[in-house]
């Protein structure tokens, strides 16, 4: 695995929580400073984080296009890899024979005489 792609996750994550902050913090200041709408009664904070969400999803989209393609490979890789596995303890299972697996054959017995039953208990 590429030193590129190693932590691919962790990097894209990381960036698109920076571009969420930094959407926060534009969006709270032009809020503070009444350029935007400061939301109506007390619903200033949900106002803020909703407007930054809105932002800061387009943003990652066409910002982090070469980071979220690394993380999709690195996904891809570790699914690929955890698939050979899987199949490679499948065909293992299959060709170990375990005797227990086996039906047991019983040691052939006679059958009891049923007693005949008489009348009276």
């Amino acid at each position: 695995m590429s030193s590129s792609t190693s932590h691919a996750t962790l990097r894209y994550t990381t960036m698109r929580l920076g571009i969420f902050v930094g959407c926060l913090v534009v969006v709270g200041l032009l809020t503070h400073f009444g350029i935007l709408p400061a939301g109506v009664g007390k619903s200033n904070p949900i106002w803020v984080v909703l407007l930054a969400l809105i932002l800061s999803a387009p943003l990652s989209y066409v910002l982090l296009r070469k980071q979220r393609a690394a993380m999709a490979e690195q996904i891809a890789g570790g699914v690929g890899r955890a698939k050979e596995r899987l199949a490679a303890n499948q065909t293992q299972e299959d060709e170990v024979q375990d005797p227990q697996a086996q039906p047991l054959r019983k040691a052939e017995s006679p059958q009891p005489k049923a007693e005949p039953r008489t009348g009276s208990a």
